[in-house]
């Protein structure tokens, strides 16, 4: 498969050029995602779909476009082609569209991220729903249990990429994500849930059924009893499974494209001190089995580290190839791989036991947040936390201000990541965070 998704794409790139493109950019793409789910012990859902495709960016006359097309058989795709490029020399010249300069092909890392296990694509259909009955096993019939859903979701993506101007590349990898949600009675017409999904390239590294459901149903009974949590100023500390969402919130608009086109609060920052110098985070590409790995980007630039954020100073944004020529700026990479955020050396259970009163979020739920300002609105829901351990179960509660702001408070991060994400971060805590509820 891989040889031949490579063959189209260097036809394709061939067949441009033949139709007379100054340049080429082609993708192909075959992948099968597989989704089970039970609910309540009965089977729910299943989907099987295999989808294959190719992506096409011309450059023709000083003139650029993006096409895509899920016939790859050559004679149609050599039509598709030669009428992309007649449609491509319609529009208006773009000085700053040139396909990625070949230099920033160079340097390529020769590792093995172990992104494929092939144990994953063996799965059987029997062996599927038995991953959803584990869990099923667990949620049945426990104390106040109204509902239950577990499921499976696993796939495998192929791809290769061919440029007109050297480059040539194929990735590959296969994931495995497993996960419970229940809902319990509450009090009244209250019915709080839970949910936990955990997943990873292998199998081996993923979460077991037991553990998802056992964690699905402590987070809905954690739940039993919320009320309305207090307007008050305290410390706020942030469970890890949703600090990567929080951090990514911040790093919205750390990218040429935000700057360009004036939409970034980080805009003319770069060497400045930003946030609290207890933030550091690094974007790294070449971590083996990261969700987020690679070995090249979308452009075809060479993966390496990026120091995003240093003791609080801003060292680098994302720079892809066309704004970076708006800006006058190098590339660095299109779009962000694995963020590592620097942790200190507690868990999040020391954490609180430093803080001794605070509010432990544990999820985000809706909001905002404006790139060009910083400025953001999050609902939350989680627990307080008294004399350092976790107490009783809130909702309700609004959190707002400006995210540079609310960094610069700051003042520890855990050494306890959320594997289950690309963002690899620890508990967040901040000092004197304003929320408001009752």
């Amino acid at each position: 498969m891989r040889e031949e998704l490579l063959e189209r794409a260097q036809q394709a790139v061939q067949m441009a050029t033949e139709a007379g493109a100054s340049d080429a950019w082609a993708g192909t793409s075959q992948g099968r995602e597989v989704e089970f789910s039970l609910r309540d012990g009965k089977l729910e859902n299943v989907k099987d779909a295999t989808s294959r495709s190719l992506g096409l960016s011309l450059y023709v006359d000083g003139k650029y476009s993006n096409h895509s097309t899920t016939d790859l058989r050559p004679d149609q795709l050599k039509a598709f082609i030669t009428e992309a490029v007649a449609l491509t020399r319609a529009l208006q010249p773009d000085p700053h569209r040139q396909i990625p300069a070949p230099e920033l092909f160079a340097g390529r890392p020769e590792v093995d991220l172990e992104l494929v296990d092939e144990s994953v694509s063996a799965l059987t259909r029997e062996e599927r729903i038995e991953l959803c009955k584990a869990q099923n096993a667990l949620l049945a019939g426990k104390d106040k249990v109204i509902s239950a859903t577990s499921g499976v979701s696993d796939g495998h993506t192929l791809r290769a990429s061919v440029s007109s101007n050297g480059f040539e590349g194929t990735h590959e990898e296969t994931y495995l994500w497993i996960g419970s949600e229940v809902t319990l009675q509450g009090e009244g017409d209250k019915k709080p849930n839970g949910w936990m999904w955990g997943g990873a390239n292998h199998k081996g590294d993923a979460q077991s059924p037991e553990d998802v459901a056992a964690e699905s149903l402590k987070r809905a009974y954690d739940r039993l009893g919320t009320a309305k949590g207090k307007t008050q100023r305290t410390t706020m500390i942030v469970h890890p499974s949703s600090s990567a969402s929080l951090i990514g919130r911040l790093l919205s608009s750390l990218n040429a494209s935000s700057v360009q086109r004036g939409a970034s609060f980080w805009a003319d920052k770069k060497g400045k001190k930003m946030v609290s110098d207890v933030l550091t985070i690094v974007d790294d590409p070449l971590i083996v089995r990261g969700l987020g790995s690679r070995l090249y980007d979308g452009e075809g630039i060479a993966s390496k580290r990026l120091p995003l954020i240093e003791k609080g100073v801003l060292q680098n944004y994302y720079v892809d190839t066309y704004y970076g020529k708006k800006l006058g700026w190098e590339p660095t990479t299109a779009s962000s791989s694995n963020r590592v955020v620097t942790g200190g050396d507690k868990d999040m259970a020391g954490l609180m036991t430093d803080a001794g009163s605070a509010v432990l979020v544990t999820s985000w739920l809706g909001g905002n947040a404006d790139g060009t300002t910083g400025d953001f609105s999050f609902g939350i829901r989680g627990h307080l936390v008294e004399n350092g351990k976790i107490g009783a179960p809130i909702g309700e509660m609004n959190v707002t201000g400006n995210l540079a702001a609310l960094f610069e408070k700051l003042v520890a991060v855990g050494n306890d990541p959320w594997k289950y994400s690309s963002t690899q971060c620890g508990t967040l805590v901040f000092d004197g965070v304003q929320f408001s509820g009752v």
